[in-house]
């Protein structure tokens, strides 16, 4: 099918075109405020954390479970989860907009319930649990979806991305929070399931 116009471009390679830039956009955006929010830490000797970071199984941590994935222990640790998140994010948003704010959504809230409830104690921050949900969503979805070209994807990331699984497993290092990990892969596996179609049929390309 062809555009209004008729240029003789097809439609679903402009959708492609401007869900890629405002996935680029959007995540890129999210990313720039996790530098901002990190200077801003930074200056202030990391109080934010200690105001804002994630406080297991008390009352006032509920709270906390919508901020701590904005804060980062340091540079290093706002980095090395960068990559990965403007990454994943930006092939979740290929899907759209209404996908990428799911399975963001279920990643941030399944990575917080899960330190909240059974952290092991003291504050927990990062946005690692944001990256595994995503990756995890993109692992998965494709099965749900019953789509070849979603399977091929997870596979490919699968094999690159892989090891980073291993931080959903209690064998970490004590500084690692694989609770967070474990709870956002959760999420992003919950999302998946929650937007696959509702009809069955057979694999797609």
């Amino acid at each position: 099918m062809f555009g209004a116009a008729g240029d003789g471009v097809p439609r679903n390679r402009e959708t492609t075109a401007s869900r890629a830039k405002g996935g680029l956009l959007v995540v890129g955006s999210f990313a720039l405020v996790l530098v901002v929010i990190e200077v801003i830490n930074m200056l202030t000797f990391h109080a934010l954390n200690r105001t804002f970071g994630l406080r297991p199984r008390s009352l006032d941590g509920l709270l906390d479970i919508f901020t701590f994935p904005l804060l980062h222990a340091s540079v290093n640790h706002l980095l090395s989860n960068t990559l990965p998140l403007i990454i994943f994010g930006f092939l979740v948003f290929l899907s759209g907009l209404r996908v990428f704010l799911t399975a963001l959504a279920f990643s941030w809230l399944g990575s917080g319930l899960t330190v909240w409830l059974i952290g092991d104690g003291g504050i927990t921050v990062g946005s690692s649990g944001l990256v595994f949900g995503l990756f995890a969503f993109l692992l998965v979805r494709g099965f749900f979806n019953r789509s070849w070209g979603q399977i091929l994807l997870s596979i490919v990331l699968f094999m690159a991305y892989g090891g980073i699984l291993l931080g959903a497993l209690p064998i970490v290092a004590g500084y690692i929070s694989w609770q967070a990990h474990l709870g956002g892969a959760a999420g992003g596996v919950i999302a998946a399931m929650l937007l696959r179609p509702r009809s069955s049929g057979t694999l797609q390309g």
